[in-house]
Order: C-alpha cells, then structure tokens, then sequence
C-alpha cells in the first residue's frame, strides 16, 4: 500500500495525483478491478543486508503469476491478458535501464495484451522512504488490470448459487424490509456480476468494442 502511494507523496512531473494514477489503467468504466503484485519480497532478517537487483529482474518478475497479491484460477477457455499495467519502481536506478528493460520485455513477448488497444507498460520512478531499510536496491510494485480477475467474480458466483439452491441463510434477509416480499434484489445483484464476468471475457477478444457498444444499447432499450 505504502508503495502505491510514493509517486504522491514524492510528486514529480506525473502520477503525482489519484486520477492521473489510476486513470490510464481504466479503459472502460466496468472494468475497474485492478490487482497488485510486489517484488521482492524479504522478511525481517534479511533487511540487512543489501542485494544487487537489476531493474529488468524486477519488472520480469512482477509479470509472474507467484509475486501477484491476488490469488486467481487459471481458465484454458479464455485466452486472459492484460488490459493495462503501472510499475512503480523504487530504488537507485537509471531512467535508461527502464527503457532497456521495457525492450527486453517487448523483443521476448513475456506480456499479453488486449488486441483491441495500446500495448504498453507504463512505468513511474520513485524514491525509497529514508526510513525504512530494505535488502535490495530496486523494488517494484505493479498495477495491472487483468482480465482474469474475472475468476474471482466467477468463483463468487458458484458459491452464491450453491447457497441460493440449498436456501442457505435466506431467513436472515426475509427479515429486512426489502426482501420481505420476494428476493429479487439478491437476482438482480447476481446479473450484474454475471454481466462484468461476461464484459472482461469479452475484452480477450479482437470484437470487444462492437461487444461494448451492442451491449450499451441493450441496456438503454431496457431502461437500466
């Protein structure tokens, strides 16, 4: 957390405010969840000692799945990518590694974006607290916008519906007011989440724009 914020409190020329950080990692309005991976990763006894870490080893690792913070499943039938990404880089570096790196990183194809928009890291240098020792010299934190975080929407989904069939701890909610009368709001919140898992497997695909634009009117027909 306290990485994700360095850029505004150590304002420079950009991402020095909210908007302009999390912004460019939004491209359509639904598709807002965002997941983190940090590298790397030390534990208290180990801060002791400084360690050599090139700016290509830590935005190379931040792309593997065992350093992001979000646990998700792997689907087959989706080609799942990445709809953008920020990496914020800490440390005593020079701006011309980044650009070698981002090189690298493009020359061996390691990163799978959406074919129907920009293909680019972006990438915000920052500096490390004074107070705080760590045991290496660059440290990044990535802000990615994946696709597959629709796993974890889906996921929900099952379990609601497990529950729902066995009428598991529906007497709770008959007791309140607005479901006194019928469950509809329970089915009308498991659609729209059904809708965003539909919307960011629908992002995977080239068509995702005639997808987008299909569906905007499909709701103004039906007034929502």
């Amino acid at each position: 957390m306290s990485v994700s914020t360095t850029t505004l409190r150590y304002p420079s020329y950009m991402n020095n405010d909210l908007i302009g950080l999390i912004g460019p990692l939004i491209p359509t309005p639904r598709l807002h969840f965002l997941m983190t991976g940090y590298t790397p990763l030390t534990s208290d006894h180990e801060a002791t000692s400084v360690r050599k870490t090139t700016v290509l080893d830590v935005m190379r690792r931040l792309l593997q799945p065992k350093n992001m913070m979000v646990s998700t499943a792997h689907d087959r039938n989706a080609a799942h990518c990445y709809l953008s990404i920020l990496n914020i880089i800490q440390g005593e570096l020079d701006p011309t590694q980044v650009h070698k790196s981002l090189q690298r990183i493009r020359e061996r194809k390691l990163v799978q974006f959406i074919p129907w928009g920009p293909a680019s890291i972006q990438v915000a240098l920052s500096r490390k607290s004074p107070y705080v020792p760590t045991a290496h010299r660059v440290s990044g934190l990535m802000l990615a916008n994946h696709t597959n975080i629709s796993s974890l929407f889906d996921r929900a989904l099952q379990q609601y519906d497990k529950l729902r069939k066995r009428e598991a701890f529906l007497e709770q909610f008959r007791k309140e007011a607005m479901f006194k009368d019928n469950l509809e709001e329970l089915d009308h919140s498991r659609e729209v989440v059904q809708e965003l898992v539909d919307e960011y497997f629908a992002a995977t695909k080239s068509d995702y724009l005639t997808w987008s634009s299909s569906s905007m009117r499909a709701q103004g027909d039906t007034g929502e």
